[in-house]
């Protein structure tokens, strides 16, 4: 079976969906990766796949580069003829759903988040809905990674009446890749806030937190990882480490050595994800987490346990919560940690997500005990 994934680019298509890709070759499956070819083309040829170099214009709203894009795909799967083809973010799944259609390819989108187009009612929510509509209207089933979002498409009438729909734990996280990492030892408590710095992302809420809670507690270290193309945040960012308060390292190909390093993850996140992947990430490296009650966030925490949950946009909740967390002492931000890669363990296997994307693939709809296990993530 010849199986074409769309998404945004190589980057994420590898750090993502890696496992199910590596399921589908050891099945014996052809893999055709379309997408921007950046990071990690190498690994991905090793794997045994083929790339496509499709530059979608993520963060475009230009019309004729949309429908540029919509003629690659046509022309791309016409050549191709695969069996079936599963796509990611936005404009994967509406202008790879629309050449699906065309072509009556078998088609699987996967709904990564609202994004800001669906988020925000306005011209630019009210057209995304109709394409959206339209590029999903032969789908054969639907993933979603909330049930937010799923009760959104279902409330706004984006999904035919038939069209099955399958919730998933997010992408899921590599339980190998992102295995239990030694709690820090050491007086000073290092937190990371690990993200592009957007300000859905909450960084204005971490800065302003970091710059309350070293005042406070002088024994305390704010980080952060993650590119900004945003000018005005250079700036921010840039002032508040030359004040002394927190340390920035850019974007980094792998922030493991950071985890490591790491005695809590500060995530205040309010943007419209799917799944936070940040903290599916440090639930399975042992790492307390604290973040919002926004569904893609909530989901990944048990309250009090594996870390704390806050209001949205509640600064005063945020430093309140870093303070009950540098309270609990060594040994209890260890258990919460540990706690939170017993959930991971439970309800965020990537091998559970891949196992469900055969199934639907396969078109085998009975549920084994991997496959039962999958079901027990909260809310489903």
């Amino acid at each position: 079976m010849k199986i074409a994934i769309l998404a945004n680019d190589t980057t994420y298509t590898y750090n993502l969906r890696g496992e199910l890709i590596r399921q589908l070759l050891d099945r014996g499956e052809e893999i055709l990766v379309a997408g921007r070819v950046l990071s990690f083309r190498e690994e991905l040829i090793r794997m045994g796949c083929r790339l496509a170099d499709v530059d979608t214009g993520r963060h475009g709203k230009n019309p004729l580069q949309d429908l540029r894009l919509l003629k690659t795909y046509v022309a791309l799967l016409k050549k191709e003829q695969p069996d079936v083809v599963l796509s990611f973010n936005i404009k994967p799944n509406i202008y790879g759903g629309m050449a699906c259609r065309h072509l009556k390819i078998r088609f699987l989108p996967n709904i990564t988040g609202l994004g800001k187009a669906l988020e925000y009612p306005g011209m630019m929510q009210k057209l995304t809905k109709r394409l959206y509509r339209i590029g999903i209207a032969g789908a054969e089933c639907v993933f979603f990674q909330n049930r937010e979002n799923r009760r959104f498409f279902e409330k706004n009438r984006l999904l035919k009446p038939r069209t099955k729909t399958v919730l998933l734990p997010g992408s899921g996280v590599d339980l190998e890749r992102f295995s239990p990492l030694p709690y820090p030892k050491g007086k000073t408590t290092h937190f990371l806030f690990v993200s592009r710095l957007l300000k859905e992302k909450g960084i204005d809420l971490y800065l302003e937190a970091a710059r309350v809670i070293t005042e406070r507690y002088p024994d305390t270290v704010f980080h952060i990882c993650g590119g900004c193309d945003d000018r005005r945040y250079q700036k921010i960012v840039s002032q508040a480490v030359s004040d002394g308060y927190v340390r920035y390292h850019g974007e980094q190909k792998s922030v493991r050595p950071f985890y490591e390093m790491a005695h809590c993850i500060v995530h205040p996140s309010y943007y419209p994800e799917g799944m936070s992947n940040v903290l599916l990430e440090a639930a399975a490296s042992a790492r307390p987490v604290i973040t919002t009650e926004r569904s893609g966030c909530a989901e990944t925490v048990d309250d009090g346990k594996s870390g704390y949950l806050i209001p949205v946009q509640n600064q005063a909740a945020l430093v309140d919560a870093i303070e009950r967390f540098l309270k609990l002492g060594r040994d209890g931000q260890e258990q919460m940690g540990l706690m939170g890669r017993k959930k991971a363990e439970g309800e965020f296997d990537r091998r559970l997500v891949a196992g469900k994307y055969i199934q639907m693939i396969t078109r085998d709809d009975g549920e084994g005990e991997e496959v039962r296990q999958f079901w027990t993530i909260k809310g489903s």
